[in-house]
Protein backbone atom coordinates (compact mmCIF):
# COMPACT_ATOMS: atom_id res chain seq x y z
CA UNK A 1 0.00 0.00 0.00
CA UNK A 2 1.33 3.22 -0.57
CA UNK A 3 0.39 5.57 2.24
CA UNK A 4 1.07 2.40 5.06
CA UNK A 5 1.55 3.98 8.56
CA UNK A 6 2.18 1.74 11.54
CA UNK A 7 -0.01 2.70 14.90
CA UNK A 8 3.17 3.90 17.04
CA UNK A 9 3.50 6.29 13.81
CA UNK A 10 0.32 7.57 14.62
CA UNK A 11 0.64 8.13 17.93
CA UNK A 12 4.04 9.90 17.43
CA UNK A 13 1.86 12.26 14.45
CA UNK A 14 -0.90 12.59 17.13
CA UNK A 15 1.28 13.81 20.12
CA UNK A 16 3.30 16.73 17.70
CA UNK A 17 -0.59 17.35 16.47
CA UNK A 18 -1.47 18.42 19.97
CA UNK A 19 1.95 20.10 20.75
CA UNK A 20 1.86 22.58 17.41
CA UNK A 21 -1.91 23.13 16.92
CA UNK A 22 -4.01 24.68 19.58
CA UNK A 23 -6.91 22.58 21.09
CA UNK A 24 -9.28 25.27 19.46
CA UNK A 25 -8.12 24.08 15.53
CA UNK A 26 -7.40 20.80 16.07
CA UNK A 27 -10.83 19.46 15.10
CA UNK A 28 -10.39 21.76 11.69
CA UNK A 29 -7.10 20.26 11.15
CA UNK A 30 -8.22 16.72 11.35
CA UNK A 31 -10.68 17.08 9.24
CA UNK A 32 -8.59 18.52 6.94
CA UNK A 33 -6.12 15.88 7.10
CA UNK A 34 -8.84 13.27 6.78
CA UNK A 35 -10.15 14.54 3.70
CA UNK A 36 -6.35 14.31 2.35
CA UNK A 37 -6.27 11.10 3.24
CA UNK A 38 -9.50 9.50 1.39
CA UNK A 39 -8.26 11.75 -1.53
CA UNK A 40 -4.83 9.93 -1.51
CA UNK A 41 -6.42 6.88 -1.21
CA UNK A 42 -8.97 7.33 -3.76
CA UNK A 43 -6.25 8.06 -5.64
CA UNK A 44 -4.52 4.79 -5.39
CA UNK A 45 -7.91 2.47 -5.57
CA UNK A 46 -7.91 4.31 -9.49
CA UNK A 47 -4.53 3.60 -10.37
CA UNK A 48 -4.86 -0.32 -8.75
CA UNK A 49 -8.08 -0.30 -11.35
CA UNK A 50 -6.06 0.79 -13.83
CA UNK A 51 -3.55 -1.76 -13.64
CA UNK A 52 -6.02 -4.39 -12.90
CA UNK A 53 -7.97 -3.62 -16.33
CA UNK A 54 -4.61 -3.92 -18.50
CA UNK A 55 -3.87 -7.09 -17.12
CA UNK A 56 -7.24 -8.56 -18.00
CA UNK A 57 -6.87 -7.11 -21.62
CA UNK A 58 -3.73 -8.73 -22.09
CA UNK A 59 -4.45 -11.79 -20.53
CA UNK A 60 -7.65 -11.31 -23.41
CA UNK A 61 -5.51 -11.01 -25.87
CA UNK A 62 -3.00 -13.95 -25.09
CA UNK A 63 -6.43 -16.20 -24.68
CA UNK A 64 -7.55 -14.74 -28.20
CA UNK A 65 -4.44 -15.69 -29.62
CA UNK A 66 -3.84 -19.49 -28.28
CA UNK A 67 -7.77 -19.77 -29.31
CA UNK A 68 -6.98 -18.90 -32.88
CA UNK A 69 -4.07 -20.87 -33.29
CA UNK A 70 -6.27 -23.99 -31.87
CA UNK A 71 -8.97 -23.07 -34.37
CA UNK A 72 -5.95 -23.48 -37.04
CA UNK A 73 -4.39 -26.65 -35.95
CA UNK A 74 -7.84 -28.27 -36.00
CA UNK A 75 -8.91 -26.92 -39.15
CA UNK A 76 -5.58 -28.57 -40.93
CA UNK A 77 -6.14 -31.98 -39.35
CA UNK A 78 -10.02 -32.06 -40.51
CA UNK A 79 -10.21 -30.12 -43.76
CA UNK A 80 -13.65 -29.58 -44.50
CA UNK A 81 -14.34 -31.52 -47.67
CA UNK A 82 -16.81 -31.37 -50.56
CA UNK A 83 -18.94 -33.97 -49.26
CA UNK A 84 -19.10 -31.74 -45.96
CA UNK A 85 -19.82 -29.23 -47.38
CA UNK A 86 -23.30 -31.17 -49.22
CA UNK A 87 -24.15 -32.24 -45.95
CA UNK A 88 -24.51 -28.76 -44.61
CA UNK A 89 -26.16 -26.93 -47.24
CA UNK A 90 -30.15 -27.63 -47.12
CA UNK A 91 -31.17 -30.23 -50.05
CA UNK A 92 -33.25 -28.88 -52.49
CA UNK A 93 -35.46 -31.92 -52.59
CA UNK A 94 -36.95 -30.99 -48.96
CA UNK A 95 -37.56 -27.26 -50.40
CA UNK A 96 -39.31 -29.23 -53.68
CA UNK A 97 -41.33 -31.91 -51.21
CA UNK A 98 -42.97 -29.32 -49.33
CA UNK A 99 -46.62 -28.32 -50.60
CA UNK A 100 -47.29 -24.28 -50.72
CA UNK A 101 -51.30 -24.57 -50.50
CA UNK A 102 -52.65 -25.34 -47.03
CA UNK A 103 -54.74 -28.03 -46.76
CA UNK A 104 -58.80 -27.97 -45.78
CA UNK A 105 -59.67 -29.41 -42.75
CA UNK A 106 -63.30 -30.61 -41.36
CA UNK A 107 -64.85 -27.52 -39.20
CA UNK A 108 -66.02 -28.87 -36.11
CA UNK A 109 -69.54 -28.62 -35.45
CA UNK A 110 -70.24 -26.84 -31.94
CA UNK A 111 -73.78 -28.31 -30.24
CA UNK A 112 -75.26 -26.36 -27.68
CA UNK A 113 -75.26 -27.48 -24.24
CA UNK A 114 -78.46 -29.60 -22.90
CA UNK A 115 -79.94 -28.15 -20.23
CA UNK A 116 -79.82 -29.94 -16.67
CA UNK A 117 -82.52 -32.30 -15.60
CA UNK A 118 -83.66 -31.20 -11.42
CA UNK A 119 -85.80 -34.08 -10.84
CA UNK A 120 -87.14 -34.08 -6.90
CA UNK A 121 -86.55 -36.81 -5.04
CA UNK A 122 -90.51 -38.86 -4.26
CA UNK A 123 -89.52 -38.67 -0.55
CA UNK A 124 -89.00 -35.49 0.26
CA UNK A 125 -92.29 -32.94 0.71
CA UNK A 126 -92.97 -30.29 -2.03
CA UNK A 127 -90.92 -27.34 -1.24
CA UNK A 128 -92.72 -24.70 0.66
CA UNK A 129 -93.85 -22.06 -1.40
CA UNK A 130 -92.82 -18.57 -1.60
CA UNK A 131 -94.41 -15.53 -0.77
CA UNK A 132 -94.32 -13.08 -3.54
CA UNK A 133 -92.16 -10.02 -2.67
CA UNK A 134 -94.05 -7.08 -2.67
CA UNK A 135 -92.71 -3.96 -4.10
CA UNK A 136 -92.93 -0.57 -2.53
CA UNK A 137 -92.65 2.89 -4.65
CA UNK A 138 -89.50 4.42 -3.23
CA UNK A 139 -90.36 8.41 -2.15
CA UNK A 140 -88.58 10.77 -4.10
CA UNK A 141 -86.32 12.61 -1.95
CA UNK A 142 -85.14 16.25 -2.58
CA UNK A 143 -82.43 18.27 -0.35
CA UNK A 144 -85.00 20.66 0.61
CA UNK A 145 -87.75 18.22 2.08
CA UNK A 146 -84.97 15.76 3.76
CA UNK A 147 -85.37 15.91 7.61
CA UNK A 148 -82.97 13.70 9.70
CA UNK A 149 -84.09 11.31 12.10
CA UNK A 150 -83.98 12.84 15.90
CA UNK A 151 -81.15 10.74 17.87
CA UNK A 152 -82.40 8.49 19.86
CA UNK A 153 -81.47 8.90 23.81
CA UNK A 154 -79.17 6.91 25.05
CA UNK A 155 -79.65 4.90 28.51
CA UNK A 156 -77.44 5.66 31.48
CA UNK A 157 -76.19 3.60 33.69
CA UNK A 158 -76.74 4.38 37.46
CA UNK A 159 -74.14 4.62 39.39
CA UNK A 160 -72.69 2.71 41.99
CA UNK A 161 -71.04 3.92 44.97
CA UNK A 162 -67.40 2.57 45.03
CA UNK A 163 -66.81 -0.01 48.22
CA UNK A 164 -65.31 1.75 50.97
CA UNK A 165 -62.21 0.38 52.68
CA UNK A 166 -61.64 -0.48 55.86
CA UNK A 167 -58.13 0.68 57.73
CA UNK A 168 -58.25 -2.87 59.63
CA UNK A 169 -58.81 -4.96 56.67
Amino acid sequence: MILDIAPTELLVLGAVALLVIPPKDLPRAMRFAGQWVGKARGLARQFRSGFDDMIREAEFAEMEKKWKAENERIMREFPQTVDMAALMAPKSQDVADADPTPMMVEQPTIAPEPEPIHAAPETDPAPAARKPRVKTAKKAMSLDTFEPAAPKPRARKPKTAAPVETPGD
